[in-house]
């Protein structure tokens, strides 16, 4: 079941592996971006993600209904391409980005949401991938990251069983062994009372593979159950300050939380 991201190995018996995910709390600023590098770090972080896409290769520009946010998210009503025109992180920052992060020896991974992106990340050459909860059912792409051979984190907030299991079996016909899942609930925040946690042991026994939490609650107490219940690898999204509003701000963690 153990794996390994860089020189840090992941599994049953190892410390938690942290993932601060940076997501659009840069607010489109490249020194703000390094900075939640630095701090990421410093606050005792294994790992920062990044989200790697533009708004043309997300989504298109549309003003119809099927292509605005949904009721009950933070963006409600809102036209998706603007959303993720605000939120994407420019593509010729994130080298830059994992130069840094490598001098400081921290992590730096990306989830991908085309093709175009997995072709990116790999000339990045990044130490690992990750899949986000809606793209779970994206099989010719995850067909495409598996075989890049490297360790594949996974979330499944989105996901039936069925729907994990196909994709798994994707990674595994292609020879790769190295996979975790994430427990999420995809609410943006979520409440502690929505998060069903019982779920991380039964996907461990269902799938045999290391499992985890990407978490969307307002502090740390689900993430610490989490852990107790056998989470191996937490993700949050994490900002320099609340104060700095933008479109993940609201569901982040602040430095001193993190720590």
């Amino acid at each position: 079941m153990e794996f390994q991201i860089n020189n840090r190995r992941i599994g049953p018996k190892t410390p938690v592996y942290i993932v601060a995910e940076i997501s659009a709390n840069h607010h489109q600023d490249f020194d703000q971006a390094v900075k939640l590098i630095e701090a990421a770090k410093k606050a005792g972080a294994d790992a920062v993600k990044l989200q790697t896409y533009t708004p043309d290769t997300i989504t298109i520009d549309c003003e119809d209904s099927y292509f605005q946010a949904g009721r009950g998210t933070p963006w409600e009503g809102r036209l998706l391409y603007d959303l993720y025109s605000e939120a994407f992180t420019p593509w010729e920052w994130q080298p830059k980005l994992k130069k840094i992060a490598d001098e400081i020896e921290i992590d730096l991974f990306s989830t991908p949401f085309d093709h175009t992106a997995v072709d990116f990340l790999e000339k990045m050459d990044v130490p690992a991938y990750k899949i986000a909860s809606f793209e779970i059912v994206d099989i010719p792409m995850i067909q495409k990251i598996a075989k890049t051979g490297k360790p594949i984190i996974m979330s499944t907030g989105m996901a039936t069983l069925s729907e994990i299991e196909e994709a798994i079996h994707t990674i595994r016909k292609e020879g790769n062994n190295q996979t975790a899942l994430l427990k999420c609930t995809s609410s943006y925040p979520a409440l502690p009372e929505d998060m069903n946690l019982a779920t991380i042991p039964h996907m461990a026994e269902a799938f045999d593979l290391i499992v985890g939490l990407s978490d969307h609650t307002l502090d740390v107490a689900v993430p610490v159950a989490a852990v107790t219940l056998g989470a191996r690898i937490i993700e949050k999204h994490f900002t320099l300050s609340r104060d700095f509003q933008g479109p993940d701000s609201d569901f982040s963690l602040e430095p001193d939380e993190l720590k």
